[in-house]
C-alpha cells in the first residue's frame, strides 16, 4: 500500500476539518476517498469542496463495505463511536475515532475487543498528546524527576460556553444527545492527559452539578477527588460557566513539584528527597534549597494533523501510535466513575465491575428516558473545514 485511502463518517465541524486537511494533501501517505453523513446539507458542502474526486455516502455501512477505503475516521455523535468502529473493524478497516471513545465503558470494552481481534490499527484523536509541555511533564514523571508522586491538582475551567452555544444544536446539553456535559464534551482531552501522566486512579468521588450555569440537562460544573493505590491523590475542577477561566496543573512529589500554566512548565526541585528530609532533619521547619527550571512553549504541537499523520505512518510504516484507541477507555473510566459517584453519593472503584457498569447504564438510561431534545434556536451550521484555536490547548 502506497497511500491510505481514507473515509470519514460525519462531516460536521471536526469531520469537515479532517476532510479538508487530508484532501489538501497535508497528510503524507493519505488521500481522501469518501465521506459519509446523513445530513444532505453537509453532503452538498462536500460536493462543492471535493467534486467527483471524493465519493459521498448517506449510509456508513455502504461506505465501509465499498472496498474503496482502507481506513475510516469517525466524527459522529459520541454514542456512535463504538458502533461505527466495530463495523469498521468487521469490514477489515483501520480505525481512528474522535474523542471520547464512547459514552460508557461497557461499549468501549467491546470496541477494544473488536479492535484486538481485527489486528487493524486503532487510534483516537487525542491531539493534545502532541503538546510538547504535556509530553515533557509525562517524561519527567515517568523518569522519577519528581520522586514518588503525592498529588495532582488540575483546575481546568477555561471551557466557558454561553447559553447560545448550548442552543446551537438540539443534541447539545442533553443526556440523549451527548451522553453527558462538560466531562463528555469538553474534558475528554484533560481526562486523557491526566491518566496519561499520572495513571488511572483506583477510586473516585465526585460532585457533578447539573445546569448550574446554563439551561441544560447535564453537568456544567464538576469536582473530582481520586485516590491511587500508592497513596497519591488527584483533584480535578472543571466548568463551562466561569469567566475568565484557569488552566493550571500542579503535580507534587517527594523531590519537588511541577506547575504547568500559561504555556510554561516550571519545575521546583529539591536536592534531597522530602521523605529523607522529614525523617532526618533536626529542624522543625527547615529551609531547603530549591532549584527552578522553566520550559516555555515555543511550538504548539502538531495537533489534529499530527495524529492523522501518525495514524497514516502506523499503517504504512509500523510507527507506534501516539494515541492508541484502546487507551480511550482510561479517561472515560474516570468520567463514568465521576457520574456514578455523583448519582450514588459513594466512592466508585476503577476499573468498573460488571455490577458498576450495570448501575451506570441504568443511571444513564433513567436520565435519557423521556428526555426531549432541546429546541434548536440558532441558524444552520457553517462548515469552515478548518481546525480552530479552541480545539488546541488553551492556556
Amino acid at each position: 500500500m502506497e497511500k491510505v485511502r481514507l473515509g470519514i463518517v460525519g462531516i460536521g465541524n471536526m469531520g469537515s476539518a479532517h476532510a479538508m486537511t487530508v484532501f489538501n494533501g497535508k497528510i503524507e501517505g493519505m488521500e481522501l476517498a469518501a465521506v459519509c453523513d446523513i445530513n444532505p446539507a453537509r453532503l452538498a458542502w462536500a460536493g462543492e469542496k471535493f467534486g467527483d474526486q471524493v465519493k459521498q455516502y448517506e449510509d456508513y455501512h455502504q461506505m465501509l463495505e465499498s472496498g474503496e477505503i482502507d481506513a475510516v475516521v469517525i466524527a459522529t455523535p459520541h454514542k456512535l463511536h463504538p458502533v461505527v468502529a466495530e463495523a469498521g473493524f468487521a469490514a477489515g478497516l483501520h480505525v481512528l475515532t474522535e474523542k471520547p471513545a464512547g459514552i460508557d465503558t461497557a461499549s468501549v470494552r467491546r470496541m477494544n475487543e473488536a479492535a484486538k481481534k481485527s489486528g487493524k490499527i486503532f487510534g483516537i484523536m487525542y491531539n493534545q498528546r502532541t503538546n510538547p509541555l504535556f509530553q515533557e511533564l509525562r517524561k519527567s514523571v515517568q523518569s522519577g524527576k519528581l520522586g514518588e508522586l503525592k498529588r495532582m491538582v488540575w483546575i481546568i475551567n477555561n471551557w466557558y460556553r454561553t447559553q447560545a452555544y448550548y442552543d446551537s444544536g438540539a443534541w447539545r446539553g442533553t443526556w440523549m444527545g451527548e451522553g453527558g456535559g462538560v466531562l463528555l464534551n469538553q474534558c475528554p482531552h484533560n481526562l486523557d492527559i491526566w491518566q496519561w501522566i499520572m495513571g488511572v486512579p483506583k477510586r473516585v468521588r465526585a460532585v457533578c452539578r447539573i445546569g448550574q450555569y446554563h439551561d441544560i440537562h447535564v453537568e456544567d460544573d464538576v469536582t473530582i477527588y481520586a485516590e491511587y493505590e500508592d497513596g497519591a491523590n488527584a483533584i480535578s475542577i472543571t466548568s463551562t460557566g466561569e469567566y475568565p477561566g484557569t488552566n493550571r496543573m500542579e503535580i507534587s512529589g517527594t523531590k519537588g513539584k511541577a506547575v504547568l500554566e500559561n504555556g510554561e512548565l516550571k519545575f521546583c526541585l529539591l536536592d534531597k528527597d522530602e521523605r529523607e528530609i522529614c525523617r532526618t532533619s533536626p529542624k522543625g521547619m527547615p529551609q531547603e534549597e530549591v532549584h527552578t527550571e522553566v520550559i516555555r512553549q515555543e511550538d504548539p504541537g502538531a495537533g489534529h494533523a499530527g495524529i492523522l499523520q501518525n495514524f497514516a505512518d502506523a499503517i504504512l510504516k509500523g510507527t507506534p501510535l501516539l494515541a492508541p484507541g484502546i487507551e480511550g477507555i482510561n479517561g472515560l473510566s474516570i468520567s463514568n466513575a465521576a457520574y456514578l459517584s455523583d448519582w450514588t453519593g459513594e466512592w466508585v472503584e476503577i476499573p468498573f465491575t460488571e455490577e458498576a457498569e450495570r448501575s451506570f447504564a441504568e443511571g444513564l438510561a433513567k436520565r435519557q428516558e423521556g428526555e426531549e431534545m432541546r429546541e434548536r434556536r440558532m441558524a444552520g451550521e457553517t462548515l469552515s473545514g478548518k481546525y480552530v484555536d479552541r480545539w488546541s490547548v488553551q492556556w
